[in-house]
């Protein structure tokens, strides 16, 4: 009969708070129920049971991943995952290799499931400890209370209940939790809000973990047994996600005497899953994905994974070694090649990653590297190749254009300051240039240069196919002594009649004095970028005009035009009669004789 009373007292004293709770010291929990009433799952098959098999990974920080293992079925004989991957849409790919089960379905879902998590506040040590004899600590109106109790309750609505109370819902709810607990005194049932205890004492032992029901993505793979039904089935998963990446570094040491070894070495760095002794395929570049940036619905993600720095678009690191920064080739993609063996790799004595080869398709190239164990957050420096190169030493001078005077006298005096920062004088760059006579790319990558083990300088691998050539800057040739100089030679008015406008020219003429104070005869590439229309050079300089819309080598900057370009507002008739011309020219210099090189433009103005 007490009982009885304490119930109906307690039922109602909280139904103006709308709050409903289980009295856990006057029933038996159900099964299957938490503490506070959520209804929770079996745990299903972990990943760990279905590793990563093999990983195609992609510079850009996506990898082709192929999951593959014999996990165990439910009594439906069906494969829950306890996993969601984060797939590019279209990539999502299940199978079976069971021969006695046809894969028909997968469903991706979120599951409540029960996980026993420590108990670090003073709220979730009292749920875990509901019907134990403590000793409470309160403060009270008139200072802090001691007493003890026993927790009958720590009131929360759990999922279930809601879903009851409001079917057309959004689902997938947690539990709502209170701010109050339920305590039994000698005298009564206490109802304390929690932010008033202070503390808690136990004079026996107590419980600090806390079963919590949480929501999980999971998979299921349901199964087609013919009738009959197995304890394991062999299954895996195909799909292409962001979140592991490869950066490509190379090492070139020079002998003098025309011999270069070049060593390649990637670093992955993995946020994605546990690689254990895995088949890892390095691609170099990128393919093009369409859809990479669409999620998989199978993901049900609200919000993109965080990744690193290493995988962010906008990065300096994610952007510095892409398919974009090829010189030799304009808007291509690099070539790559994908080995297509999707086959599990066999058990091995090696006991680290090992390069077994590399193979090509198409127009993609690949190294495969075996026996990769690489937990999700580290990274990890292995050697992919070394090569023996050809090299000849290259020295290269190129000249911007500068504005015309009338364009010139329109900046003020902090542009023409930058601007003569910009330009300052032109001086002679020593680069080393590689024949690539390998079977595979050089890509776009870091390349740290060594001669006689001493540090030369770092410079910018850039794209080269097998056969092809690629420069490397080393530094600046300062014993190669640079002159230039312009000068104004003429002005014709009314040189020419356009849609009843007249428009004056202007004629230049200019010279690059080269002299070499190097104990040897070098060879120098020159290259003059003059605004206007190129007229002459001397000594077989080979003249041609740039296409200003899909040349723009001429800007030595990030975009198709110098930084200074937008800082005037030019004329609507500009382009009508001027481009840009560029005069290059291959010069033998003798030590400590000077070499002049002379040549003459115009321009059109109104």
């Amino acid at each position: 009969m007490k009982t009885r009373l304490l119930e109906v007292r307690l039922n109602v004293l909280f139904r103006g708070l709308g709050l409903a709770f289980l009295l856990t010291h006057l029933a038996p929990m159900p099964e299957g129920l938490g503490a506070a009433g959520a209804q929770v799952t079996q745990s299903p098959s972990p990943l760990s049971d279905m590793p990563v098999r093999e990983v195609t990974v992609f510079k850009d920080g996506h990898a082709f991943v192929l999951h593959s293992g014999t996990v165990p079925v439910n009594r439906d004989g069906d494969v829950i995952l306890d996993y969601l991957p984060r797939p590019v849409i279209g990539t999502f790919w299940p199978f079976s290799s069971d021969n006695r089960a046809r894969l028909t379905s997968v469903v991706a879902d979120r599951h409540r499931v029960s996980v026993d998590r420590t108990a670090i506040t003073l709220r979730e040590l009292m749920e875990a400890n509901v019907g134990r004899a403590v000793i409470i600590r309160e403060q009270g109106p008139s200072g802090v209370m001691e007493y003890p109790a026993t927790i009958l309750d720590v009131p929360a609505q759990s999922a279930d209940e809601q879903e009851t109370l409001d079917p057309t819902g959004p689902g997938g709810r947690v539990e709502v939790k209170g701010n109050i607990v339920l305590l039994q005194t000698a005298s009564e049932v206490k109802v304390v809000a929690i932010e008033r205890i202070l503390g808690l004492g136990f004079p026996d032992n107590y419980d600090g973990l806390l079963p919590r029901g949480e929501f999980r993505g999971m998979l299921t793979l349901n199964l087609d047994w013919g009738g009959g039904t197995g304890r394991d089935a062999d299954v895996g998963l195909l799909y292409l996600q962001r979140g592991i990446r490869w950066i490509p570094n190379y090492k070139v040491e020079i002998d003098g005497d025309g011999r270069a070894v070049v060593r390649l070495q990637a670093t992955l760095v993995n946020e994605l899953a546990d690689l254990d002794d895995v088949t890892t395929h390095l691609v170099i570049g990128v393919p093009r994905f369409v859809f990479q940036d669409t999620p998989d619905p199978m993901a049900l993600q609200e919000t993109a994974a965080e990744l690193s720095q290493y995988f962010r678009q906008g990065s300096q690191t994610a952007q510095g070694f892409s398919n974009a920064l090829m010189t030799q080739v304009g808007f291509a993609y690099e070539a790559e090649g994908l080995r297509q063996d999707m086959a599990p790799a066999g058990p091995g004595g090696e006991t680290g990653p090992e390069v077994v080869g590399s193979a090509e398709n198409e127009d993609l190239f690949v190294f495969t590297v075996e026996h990769v164990t690489l937990k999700k957050g580290q990274r990890m420096v292995l050697p992919v190749a070394e090569y023996e190169m050809d090299y000849r030493d290259v020295f290269a001078l190129s000249i911007p254009f500068t504005p015309p005077p009338e364009v010139w006298r329109n900046f003020n005096a902090g542009r023409q300051s930058e601007m003569a920062q910009i330009l300052g004088a032109p001086k002679v760059m020593h680069k080393i240039r590689l024949t690539n006579d390998g079977d595979h790319p050089l890509t776009t990558a870091p390349a740290l240069i060594l001669a006689n083990d001493r540090l030369l300088a770092q410079g910018m691998m850039r794209y080269a196919a097998p056969g092809a050539e690629v420069d490397l800057e080393i530094t600046n040739a300062v014993d190669i002594q640079v002159k230039k100089k312009d000068n104004e030679t003429g002005r014709v008015p009314n040189a020419t009649v356009w849609q009843g406008d007249q428009y004056g020219r202007v004629d230049l003429g200019g010279t690059i004095t080269l002299t070499s104070y190097r104990d040897e005869p070098l060879t120098v590439e020159v290259v003059r970028h003059v605004l206007g229309n190129v007229v002459s050079a001397a000594r077989d300089g080979e003249i041609e005009m740039v296409n200003l819309f899909e040349d723009p080598s001429f800007s030595q900057g990030a975009g198709p035009f110098p930084t200074w370009w937008g800082w005037f507002s030019w004329p609507w008739w500009w382009h009508h009669f001027n481009s840009v011309g560029r005069i290059t020219w291959t010069v033998d210099l003798e030590p400590s004789e000077p070499m002049e090189l002379a040549y003459t433009w115009n321009y059109f103005w109104r």
